[in-house]
């Protein structure tokens, strides 16, 4: 075993502690099935999905089914944690129908693009180990669960309140950060669809205002969940707010913004017209551009 396949076995039980801990604080105040919490039951499904799909893609060596068993998780574990929760109010309606709607549309378009592509880079070195190919699939468990803390709790709480103004601004910003998102990867899909650009960075559309429209899109309607929670929060409920300042961390610091920033600098780095870009358009909080 490897050094790093070490500290990989390593990794790997912290993150499924985490995800415990998330379940104890997320089920505070909530519904249960027989003597056990509906939001630790969700926790747990979501880890439990992910280790099943890992043991035929380790297998196969394959990636392709990553992003969408991420996707059908959401999915199937919010309406696992609808069902089994009596007495669901609008408020948690909502948040479940505002997760579904945005991993369907997420999931398909991955699925679609890892298909197209046939593969995904970002697995070349890992695939091949067990351990570390495991540890990824375990990461998407706590991704998953973390990043639905909040409307999971929404759902599943005991501590019901109005669908107040509060919830409305919440479904506000989330219908703006979704089409936000939306816009700018149907933006990028045309703009490397059209043969002409091949080899060329995009900077038009939403992409003249923000170098990564769709992460500030994700980050904005994450908060949309979160403000919609926010009036039935209790005592370590708050751990729901970990919801957009998780995906905000993944995306600034970790796997999103920092390896295609390392990419495209490799690809087109000294360019006249990309060094331009990217002085004049920020990372991720979109700027209008001047007419002038």
């Amino acid at each position: 075993m490897s050094p790093t396949e070490r500290r990989t076995l390593a990794v790997i039980p912290a993150v499924v502690l985490a995800g415990a801990l998330v379940a104890l604080a997320g089920s505070q105040g909530g519904a249960r099935v027989g003597s056990f919490p509906v939001f630790a039951v969700a926790v747990a499904a979501a880890y439990v999905i992910q280790w099943l799909v890992f043991v035929p893609s380790y297998l196969k060596q394959t990636e392709r089914f990553f992003d969408l068993t991420g996707s059908l998780t959401y999915i199937s574990v919010t309406i696992l944690a609808v069902v089994l929760t009596p007495g669901v109010d609008a408020r948690g309606y909502v948040a479940a129908a505002l997760v579904v709607i945005w991993a369907a549309r997420l999931g398909t378009f991955l699925f679609r693009r890892i298909s197209a592509s046939g593969a995904d880079d970002r697995f070349d070195e890992i695939k091949p180990s067990f351990f570390r190919f495991l540890n990824v699939w375990t990461m998407q468990g706590l991704w998953v669960s973390l990043t639905a803390a909040a409307a999971w709790i929404v759902i599943t709480t005991e501590h019901r309140k109005d669908f107040d103004w509060l919830a409305v601004l919440g479904l506000l910003v989330w219908i703006f950060g979704f089409g936000f998102e939306v816009i700018a990867d149907a933006q990028k899909s045309r703009f490397k669809a059209d043969s002409a650009n091949k080899g060329r960075f995009i900077s038009t559309g939403l992409w003249a205002t923000s170098r990564h429209p769709n992460y500030f899109g994700e980050i904005t309607l994450w908060i949309g969940v979160a403000l919609i929670a926010v009036p039935i929060l209790q005592g370590w409920q708050w751990v729901a707010l970990l919801s957009p300042a998780f995906v905000a961390l993944l995306l600034t610091k970790i796997s999103g913004i920092p390896p295609l920033e390392k990419k495209a600098d490799a690809k087109w780095g000294g360019q006249e017209d990309y060094e331009a870009y990217k002085a004049r358009t920020p990372v991720l909080i979109p700027r209008p551009q001047s007419s002038r």
